[in-house]
């Protein structure tokens, strides 16, 4: 008897983990807009560098999810990057309105942010977005900053010892 209670109870343990793994699948895929990607106002815009933006990124609006990145192509005459992506559809998005690629953090996901702009006319179903700023690339950004760092320390060098000759 005490096998058999064993063995039910294993059973029911790992049919518990797989209800428990299958939900946080579900959960997943609908909160990542995977799910909903095909409702809202289809708009497009064009960077140089997408960074780690993907298919399924959130779109946001004052930090807000409001849509979906669907879509990731490249122009082959001019090698842009271009963005596909979602809103919702009772967003009314002025035509002078930007785009740029964010990220959540130093180890969070890229979204796409837009910023709405002054212009009384909207980008309707289809529309591009004209003003855009790419992904900020981290080893670059690292680069430049170590970079500044060894100028400044050189600089800082020379006046110290130009100070030192020039001391009585």
């Amino acid at each position: 008897m005490t096998g058999a209670r064993h063995r039910i109870t294993d059973l029911l343990a790992g049919a518990a983990v797989l209800l428990v793994a299958a939900l946080f699948v579900v959960y997943a895929a609908v909160n990542t807009g995977r799910g909903t990607t095909s409702d809202g106002m289809r708009l497009s815009a064009r960077f140089e560098n997408v960074g780690s933006l993907s298919s399924g990124s959130e779109v946001r609006v004052g930090g807000v999810k409001v849509g979906a990145v669907t879509g990731l192509a490249i122009d082959v005459k001019t090698f842009q990057a271009i963005v596909s992506f979602t809103v919702q559809r009772n967003l009314v998005i002025p035509s002078d309105s930007s785009a740029t690629i964010a990220s959540s953090g130093l180890l969070g996901g890229a979204f796409l942010s837009l910023t709405p702009g002054g212009s009384d006319t909207a980008l309707r179903d289809g529309g591009s977005m004209i003003i855009t700023q790419s992904a900020s690339n981290l080893e670059d950004l690292l680069g430049k900053f170590i970079f500044n760092v060894g100028n400044l320390a050189d600089a800082t060098q020379k006046t110290l010892q130009q100070k030192a000759a020039n001391a009585p």
